[in-house]
C-alpha cells in the first residue's frame, strides 16, 4: 500500500456554529459546507474547503460536534473541552485492501469499513499504532460524493 492524498484534518469542537464563525470570520474561509448530522458517528459535521494551487481544491478541515456525549467524539471533547485536532484522513483506492494491509502489519483497525461523512467507506487506525495520531483511512470519493 502507498500513502494516498491527505483528504482532511478532523477538528472536534464543542460548538459547531461557533467554529464555523471562527473559520469564516477569523481565518477567512469562504467555502464552508452546510452542516449535517452523521447519525452513524453521532456527530454534526461540515467541511471547510481550503483553496489549492492554481484553482484546485485544497485539503479540507472537517469540523465535528458530538450529538451524543457517549459517542467517540463526545468522549474526546469531555477530555479536551476546547476541542482541537481529532484525526487526520488519507485516501486509498481500495478500502478493503488497505484494511488487510494495516492488519497484516499488526495495526489495530477500529471496526469494519463504514460510510463516512464523504459518503464513501472509511475506517480508523488506533492512535497507539500510528505515532499517537488517530488516523482515518478513506476510499477515494467517487464523483458526486460530498
Amino acid at each position: 500500500m502507498k500513502l494516498g492524498r491527505l483528504n482532511h484534518v478532523g477538528v472536534a469542537t464543542p460548538d459547531l456554529d461557533a467554529s464555523i464563525a471562527h473559520y469564516r470570520d477569523i481565518m477567512g474561509a469562504t467555502d464552508i459546507t452546510e452542516p449535517f448530522v452523521l447519525d452513524s458517528q453521532k456527530v454534526r459535521v461540515c467541511f471547510v474547503n481550503t483553496p489549492g494551487e492554481n484553482g484546485t481544491a485544497g485539503t479540507q478541515i472537517e469540523l465535528l460536534e458530538p450529538t451524543d456525549p457517549d459517542s467517540a467524539v463526545g468522549k474526546w471533547i469531555e477530555k479536551n473541552p476546547l476541542g482541537g485536532q481529532h484525526h487526520i484522513c488519507y485516501e486509498v483506492p481500495d478500502i478493503h485492501e488497505a484494511k488487510a494491509w494495516f492488519e497484516s502489519k499488526g495495526k489495530r483497525v477500529l471496526g469494519e469499513p463504514r460510510i463516512g461523512a464523504h459518503g464513501t467507506l472509511i475506517f480508523f487506525v488506533h492512535p497507539k499504532d500510528m505515532g499517537g495520531q488517530l488516523t482515518e483511512i478513506m476510499e477515494t470519493p467517487k464523483d458526486g460524493a460530498h
